[in-house]
Order: C-alpha cells, then structure tokens, then sequence
C-alpha cells in the first residue's frame, strides 16, 4: 500500500542535556575529569551511601543562571530540589537529584533556521539543574554489563523545549545553536560524542490541520546532531505507517541504533507520577537575588546573534559569511582583533576563512594553538590594500611565510622574498613595450578588434617581470601602448 507521508505533519519536543564543565561534581567534591579509570572519581555522597549528605556546587548554579540569561529565560528566585526516583544499576542511590516544580528558569527561545531556511522562534519550557547517572557498559563483557560511576553526580542542565519542532531538519538547527551557545559560555565542551551533550527526542505525527497531540514516543541514544535529525525522520514514518495500517501509536520510549538506522523498544513510557518526586530533605532552597543575576549578565561574552548581527549591518558582511565566522567562538574572537586593526572586514573574513582555517585544518590545530598575531594579519591586508602585493599571491605565498616568521614584519617578509609588485611606471613601460615587440603581429590583430589577446601580453609581462607587475597598472599601460 502507498502511503502519503506529506499529508501529515511531525510534532517534536528535544530534551537536552547539558554536561556542565565543572571540576566537582553536583553535590560532592569528586573530580568530573572525562576519561578516567573506571570507578575512580567516587566518593560515599555519589555513591548513596547511607548518613551522607549532598551540598550544593554553587558553580552549577552559575552556570544555570548564565545559560537562561543567553536563551532570553525568567530567572526564578526560589529553587527547590526534588528527589526523581527510579531504579537502574548505574543510579546508585535508586534516586536522582533534580528539580520539579521550580525550574531555575523558565521559558525562553532559540532562534534557529526552518527547513525551508526561514528564521523560526523554538520556545522554551523550562532549563532545570540534575545530576548525571553513571554508565553501563554492554559491549566489553559477552555475558554480564559493566558499571563505571564516575559519572553518577556529574552535574547536568536539561533544557527542554515546547513541541514546536516540525523536521529533523530544524531539531538539527536547534541542537546545533545550542551547543554553539554553551561553548560561547565555557559551561560545557558540547562533544555529543563523548556524551557531553545527549538529546533526547519526543516524537509524534499528526494529519495536517489537526491539533490535538497524539501519543509521543521518546527516542534515545543519540550520540551526533546527524542521528536525531535521522532517528525523528525515521521515527515519524514509523509512526504514520502504523496509523495507516489502522495502528495505534503506544506512548512508549525507544532505542536509536545508528549502525542499522533503527528505533526499538526500550519499555513503556513513564509518566510524572511514575516517578514519585518529592522534596529533597538534605537540601535547603537556593534563593537567586537580582544583583546576583545582573552581576551574572555583567560577565557575559558577546554571543554568536550579537556578532551575527554586528558582521552583517555594521561590517556588510553577507550572512554566509558571518555566520560561518560565528561557528566557534574562538575563530569570532580572532576575527574581531583584527577587525580593531584594519576596517577591510571583507577581505579579513575571506583570509579568515580562507588560508587560516586551511592551515588549522592541515596542521589539525585549533586557533588558540595558532602562533600569528591578529596584527600581523591586518599588515598583511594592508599590503594587498596598498596594491603591493596581489591577494592570490598574499594568501598562497605570504601567508605560510608569515606563519614560519611570526616576528617578523610583514612588509620585510614581502620584500625579502621579492613579493612586493613592480609598480614603477618606467620599469613596467619597457616590460610591456617588450611585450608588444615581441608579437607584433598580435598587436595588429588587437587593434583590428580581437581584444581578448590583452591576455596574452599580460601573460608576457608577468613572465618578464617574474610576477611581480602591478596587474591592474599593467593592465591599463598595455591598453595605452597598443592603441597608440
């Protein structure tokens, strides 16, 4: 049977979680290093033993209050903790430390692109504190799963967004803002990899038209941005085939398996009440004062839509380019220093983009490694500015020069390599006259009307003067020489 997919419609909520970059964990002081033994940041507190008591990492709290500043969130003053209680073999305590009712914040958005490229607003419902479980380990051991709970307690921030995604393709624009965002902070690395950042889908369909939300399923396991965009399409047809077969869609959570590209089932879905909150005894309520946010906000670095928007109505840059210039944080920063040396913003986000990024790549660097001042960069476009030297010849030839000699000048790297252009007016007349004697018959046909030979003496003189002739100079002395 043919099913017609498009006249339904997908409905997604993402859940995100954000591992904090804190050196301590939520409510003890084990160490979060990525990458340790197993089961060797542990302690009593994350282990749940009993007569221990959790305190509170103000670092968190920070942390928190920074992130619902940058995504436009209410601050809430009061926050309570709740215990959320479930049992897995990698939550020691049969509980998990989080917040209920009292969110540290409350609301906001993202801005991010549609599938048909258009701005589109995603709000939020809620940013709340928890704390991490640990890790179960199926695949070392053929008959029994491996626990290491050097992750139980680490610190999270789960960011949850009302179901006003439509495509895998805006999910993807989502995550990918947010992880840019909590970079831009320094509050998490955002490696989905190493499993810093997890997204957690809520998937549903509906016929176009309709309202009402259907049951949801929740997809998990999603290690990359690519497989919540690939897991939501795969997981909405799912769903329309089985309302097509006359099915009903179970509220239930799921698996995502990357390898085969499939959704299983993992068990039904529990609802709020399945998990028994309650208020957490051990810990007092976190009160949040004004002064305390606005201090917060004070430290704040410009954030990826500030420059976005500072790059392309005060620099003219397209929105291409300042958008990839915006990608990282680092890469935003270096381009602003040099922007505070030179107002070429055009030709400093193109050698940007261009031969620095090529070089990082090549080298497998990032730009807190690279040893080129933003200073030397804007000699460089200074340069190619003064039409010393050409941009093709600067980016290729200048440009590696400059990084093996970072203390050395930019203008006496160019002359020591004979890069500067040839421009006096007297050496390039006999190159070009040169280069007319020496086709004579050429230059009867271009005045006969074949202008496209011009090349051709251009050619000649570039080859005469070792490539060092003005090429827009050389250009218009041949037009003068050969219609004489």
């Amino acid at each position: 049977m043919s099913i017609d997919y498009n006249k339904y419609e997908t409905v997604i909520g993402l859940e995100i979680h954000v591992q904090l970059n804190t050196l301590s964990k939520t409510y003890c002081s084990d160490s979060t290093k990525y990458g340790a033994a197993p089961n060797t940041h542990i302690s009593p507190v994350s282990l749940g033993h009993p007569g221990t008591l959790p305190v509170a990492n103000s670092k968190v709290i920070e942390y928190a209050v920074r992130l619902g500043i940058a995504l436009n969130c209410t601050i809430r003053e009061r926050n309570e903790y709740a215990r959320k209680n479930y049992f897995y073999a990698d939550l020691p305590k049969g509980y998990q430390i989080t917040q209920d009712k009292t969110p540290i914040c409350d609301g906001g958005f993202v801005n991010v692109t549609d599938k048909n490229g258009d701005p589109k607003k995603i709000e939020l419902t809620r940013i709340h504190m928890e704390e991490d479980a640990g890790k179960s380990i199926h695949d070392i051991d053929p008959f029994d799963s491996l626990i290491d709970l050097n992750r139980a307690g680490v610190p999270l921030l789960e960011i949850v967004s009302e179901p006003v995604l439509r495509s895998g393709e805006e999910a993807y624009s989502f995550i990918s803002e947010v992880r840019k965002l909590v970079r831009y902070l320094d509050i998490c690395d955002g490696n989905m990899e190493e499993g810093s950042m997890r997204c957690d889908a809520n998937i549903s369909v509906r016929l176009k038209g309709d309202t009402e939300l259907r049951n949801r399923v929740e997809v998990k396991n999603m290690n990359s941005m690519r497989n919540v965009q690939k897991a939501i399409e795969l997981e909405s047809k799912r769903q329309i085939g089985v309302y097509e077969n006359g099915g009903e869609v179970d509220q239930e959570t799921r698996n995502y398996n990357a390898a085969k590209n499939e959704t299983s089932i993992l068990r039904s879905k529990e609802d709020a009440h399945d998990y028994r909150y309650f208020p957490e005894p051990d810990l007092s309520p976190i009160l949040i004062q004004q002064d305390y946010i606005k201090k917060i906000k004070s430290t704040l670095p410009a954030l990826p839509e500030e420059l976005f928007s500072k790059y392309t109505k005060e620099f003219g840059l397209s929105d291409y380019d300042a958008r990839n210039l915006t990608e990282t944080k680092a890469i935003a920063l270096y381009y602003d220093e040099i922007s505070n040396h030179t107002k070429e913003y055009k030709m400093a986000a193109n050698i940007v983009m261009g031969p620095l990024k090529s070089h990082l790549n090549d080298k497998a660097i990032e730009i807190g490694e690279f040893n080129l001042s933003a200073s030397r960069i804007s000699e460089m476009i200074q340069l190619i500015k003064d039409g010393k030297i050409a941009n093709s010849k600067a980016n290729k030839e200048l440009f590696p020069l400059m990084v093996k000699s970072p203390d050395v000048t930019v203008q006496k790297l160019a002359e020591e390599n004979h890069l500067i252009q040839e421009s006096d007016s007297d050496a390039l007349l006999e190159f070009v006259q040169q280069a007319i004697a020496k086709f004579p018959d050429k230059a009867e046909a271009y005045k006969n009307g074949k202008k496209n030979l011009l090349g051709l003496f251009m050619g000649e003189v570039m080859k005469l003067s070792r490539g060092k002739a003005d090429p827009k100079v050389t250009n218009q002395m041949i037009r003068e020489e050969l219609e004489k």
